[in-house]
């Protein structure tokens, strides 16, 4: 049955005028439009709903019954639709966000700020895990959308990059390397390396550019965390490649910092299920962190 709301709300116009003519007049069609359309509803219904007279419309038994229970019904789909398409500007609710440790730390904090000034009514729940389960998250649908570096993979994914950043190398400040204005990625070759394990978005890029450098890494230590790493350095245990967005806020006082040349940058994307739209509610945190990660970018 391909019954349209516009056939609907023409016949309980004719019940009410019972005349075509000053139907048509009321909401705006021509009288054979209006034939037109009661003639398609009664053949999709497959019975008669109006007696047509030369002088006057009559309703049938069936026609009764219909203009008895349709107004109801038609109140009731009204105000779905508007409740419904009040989603759109919807300013109150949560929005799940996932994302690996480094951005949680560094990226999200001031992502959650920014919620909570411009759109005090919305809650972002954060759920902060190695980049793998932010991933699985995402596909399962267990958070709205994800923060991480550049997925491998993206088939199943739709990605958004909103921040690009360089790789750096941090060392003790008594180290050779920190002598140097800049370090080249074979000054690493035989150094102990203290990098973040392979859960991390980062670790197969670092291995990547160390591969496309010809340097033979040694690594010394794999740990999970920026933080780790920085205390092992402080030890005296290696140096490090870390992103930049690693570094925390206040700068390493204990480290020295060095750029890393050729540059090697990550990418940081926002990631969601490809054939799952966003919620408008989800898409305003979405649209925020993007426009977080801009303005810092430019800063």
């Amino acid at each position: 049955m391909n019954v349209t709301l516009r056939q609907l709300q023409v016949f309980l116009a004719v019940a009410a005028t019972r005349n075509f003519s000053r139907t048509g007049s009321q909401i705006g069609l021509t009288q054979p439009a209006v034939s037109r359309s009661i003639t398609e509803l009664e053949a999709q219904l497959g019975l008669q709903l109006l007696n047509r007279t030369t002088r006057e419309v009559e309703l049938t038994d069936a026609g009764q019954r219909l203009a008895a229970r349709l107004p109801r019904v038609l109140e009731d789909l009204e105000a779905t639709l508007l409740d419904v398409r009040g989603m759109a500007t919807a300013l109150h609710g949560r929005v799940r966000v996932a994302s690996s440790p480094t951005l949680s730390a560094n990226l999200l904090p001031d992502c959650i700020a920014r919620c909570q000034r411009d759109l005090p009514g919305v809650q972002i729940v954060l759920l902060d895990r190695i980049q793998n389960d932010v991933l699985a998250s995402v596909l399962s649908g267990e958070v709205d959308f994800g923060v991480v570096i550049d997925p491998r993979e993206r088939e199943a994914l739709r990605c958004e990059p909103i921040y690009t950043e360089p790789f750096c190398l941090a060392c003790p400040p008594t180290h050779r390397l920190a002598r140097r204005r800049q370090v080249r990625w074979t000054d690493l070759a035989d150094e102990p390396l203290v990098l973040l394990d392979q859960a991390s978005g980062s670790r197969r890029l670092i291995d990547r550019a160390l591969s496309a450098q010809g340097v033979q890494a040694r690594v010394a230590q794999e740990v999970g965390h920026p933080t780790t790493i920085f205390r092992m350095l402080d030890a005296g245990l290696g140096v490090s490649v870390i992103p930049m967005l690693a570094l925390p806020p206040e700068g390493l006082p204990r480290l020295a910092v060095r750029p890393l040349q050729p540059r090697v940058d990550r990418d940081i994307v926002l990631v969601h299920r490809r054939n799952r739209a966003l919620s408008p509610l989800a898409q305003r945190v979405w649209d925020l962190v993007r426009s977080v990660a801009q303005e810092r970018q430019q800063s």
